[in-house]
């Protein structure tokens, strides 16, 4: 299993917002952006920080899905 973050970028598109603008208001790292973009783990702090500056919960973010890895078992 795995997290992605597809559904943050969607939410940034249904909200005409940019990744800039996800930095500014959640007062997030440009690392930590890095990572959201690349699939790899940030802390729930981070997390946290992204619910509460766009007023959502973290099942709007993200979600967890099978790899390809789990598919073979």
């Amino acid at each position: 299993m795995k997290i992605t973050y597809k559904k943050l970028w969607k939410l940034l598109i249904d909200r005409d917002m940019m990744k800039m603008d996800l930095l500014k208001a959640s007062k997030i790292s440009t690392v930590s952006m890095a990572k959201l973009g690349k699939n790899q783990n940030v802390t729930t702090d981070v997390l946290l920080k992204i619910c509460t500056a766009l007023h959502c919960d973290i099942s709007d973010i993200m979600e967890v899905v099978e790899d390809d890895e789990d598919k073979k078992e």
